[in-house]
């Protein structure tokens, strides 16, 4: 295809999924149903007629978009919310994607007639719930959940993806060469996670330094700093053995509950490009499917969706977790929103690609189940947890981890003077440890005035306007302990955008 229809398709069809973003407001539909039924009447099968058959391809962008999926659904985590239900969800996500892919397993034999190490995959590639899906209906339609549920699921869709991968990798590989062995995936799978918590914390500790530190005069370019060091984090870790997608995510969580330059703008970039993936993730693989050859798999689909949201994730969740103190009603919850989405549609390409027998066959199976899943639980998950009682009006407020100055009309205003012996000299505002309560607003330099930011260095002969909430005054009196520091008097904006203060008569203490 030349260029210009390439472009002007791919524009459309952005434009197309945007648009229905609308119509999943309107009628309750999730919009990642209506991005893959764009992609499916644009393909071969549908209206638009465009032949895609490239499973390689179609893996490539499933793969990168995940990646930043990922990322920015770590971005947008609060480690004191997640905090409390940590052990929790890591046990859901890892020791209830191995149930549950057990018991799909079990369900692929009974139903269908699968043997054993292709059931097995089928159970693999479904087995996880997807961040993508889940982020995007709980979001978008303002679901709040009491009983810290809401951040339980997130975090387990977001971090049951790397043991799903695994487990799909391994069981392809073994159907591919079956003098291996399903125990030799064991010791393999705990290396993986170590290395991929590993690289995850030590990755997103280095975007804090680099973030902080680059001193780049575009604000636009730390965006796309952070994201060629979400790649990085990605490409190096699966390199040297270990869970990429694991790594992306924690990297993300460790960066976006740190002071770093420009964090407003960069959580709202990469939710963007969240959006984006999540847009052209579900595209290609509508494009992908032949809408032709589902009917042959209804029956078949249906009795595995069933099974699948009836049998093996509930009693994934009860088993992983249904020692701890919930009730019946939170862990039935916890079961209805693990939805499916395109991260087994992705998955189901591995073994397309590696010529695995009945691959095709798993493919469409996969795909019916993805859509009767999101249709299903996505559209009645509302109504499932006002029906259960753990519906919430309000979102369980903490802090946020975007940082907001906690002023008020009961602030002063001060001015600091920082001598050559002040503890701030040479520090960034990023790096100085200011209490929540205070808002730099101005620096007054011999060169000039300065309206700071993060990476705002702070030198000898500073003068410092602040505005400090009534809660902060004993801490910025300590911070200062070196400085001069005094209150000043109405403010008034110069010609050339400086504050001028007129000092007051007012110690300060």
């Amino acid at each position: 295809m030349a260029t210009e229809p390439l472009l002007l398709i791919t524009g459309l069809l952005l434009a197309i999924s945007v648009a229905a973003t609308r119509a999943s407001n309107r009628f309750g539909v999730p919009a990642l149903i209506l991005f893959m039924a764009v992609g499916m009447l644009a393909g071969s099968d549908g209206p638009g007629g465009i032949a895609f058959t490239d499973a390689a391809a179609a893996q490539l962008i499933g793969v990168i978009a995940l990646i930043y999926i990922l990322f920015s659904g770590g971005l947008d985590t609060d480690w004191p919310i997640i905090k409390p239900v940590l052990t929790e969800g890591l046990i859901l996500a890892n020791v209830g994607v191995l149930v549950s892919t057990i018991i799909a397993a079990a369900g692929a034999r009974l139903i269908l007639g699968f043997d054993w190490p292709l059931a097995l995959l089928l159970g693999a590639i479904v087995s996880s719930t997807d961040a993508a899906a889940v982020f995007s209906v709980m979001r978008t339609r303002g679901i709040h959940l009491k009983h810290r549920l809401e951040p339980l699921i997130e975090l387990e869709s977001g971090s049951n993806d790397p043991i799903a991968v695994f487990l799909t990798i391994g069981l392809t590989q073994l159907l591919i060469n079956p003098q291996g062995s399903i125990i030799s995936l064991v010791p393999a799978f705990i290396f993986q996670m170590v290395l991929g918590v590993a690289g995850g914390y030590a990755f997103g500790r280095l975007m804090i330094w680099v973030v902080n530190r680059i001193r780049l005069q575009q604000e636009g370019l730390y965006v796309v700093l952070t994201m060629a060091l979400t790649l990085l984090t990605y490409g190096f870790t699966a390199l040297i053995g270990g869970n990429g997608f694991l790594a992306v995510y924690l990297a993300g969580i460790v960066l976006g509950n740190a002071n770093i330059v420009h964090k407003r703008s960069i959580l709202r970039f990469h939710d963007g490009v969240a959006w984006l993936s999540q847009i052209a993730m579900f595209l290609i693989l509508g494009l992908l499917v032949f809408p032709s050859q589902l009917p042959a798999v209804v029956g078949q689909g249906l009795a595995m969706a069933l099974w699948l949201v009836f049998v093996a994730r509930p009693l994934s969740v009860m088993i992983s977790i249904g020692w701890k103190r919930r009730s019946l009603a939170q862990l039935l919850m916890i079961s209805w929103a693990g939805l499916r989405g395109a991260v087994p549609i992705v998955l189901a390409t591995f073994p397309l690609l590696a010529g695995v027998p009945d691959a095709p066959l798993l493919f469409n199976l996969v795909f019916f189940i993805v859509l009767v899943s999101v249709l299903v639980q996505g559209v009645s998950i509302s109504w499932v947890a006002r029906r259960l009682g753990v519906m919430s009006t309000q979102p369980e407020h903490v802090v946020s981890h975007l940082f907001v100055p906690d002023v008020s009309g009961a602030s002063q205003i001060l001015e600091a003077h920082i001598p050559p012996d002040s503890a701030l000299v040479g520090k960034s505002l990023i790096d100085a440890d200011l209490p929540r309560g205070l808002l730099v607003v101005q620096i007054q330099r011999e060169d000039g005035y300065i309206i700071p930011n993060g990476s705002t260095v702070f030198v000898p002969g500073d003068r410092l306007v602040l505005l400090v909430a009534p809660a902060a005054l004993s801490a910025i009196t300590d911070l200062c302990a070196s400085c001069s520091l005094k209150p000043i008097g109405p403010i008034q904006i110069g010609a050339q955008g400086q504050v001028q203060a007129r000092e007051t008569n007012v110690n300060a203490d």
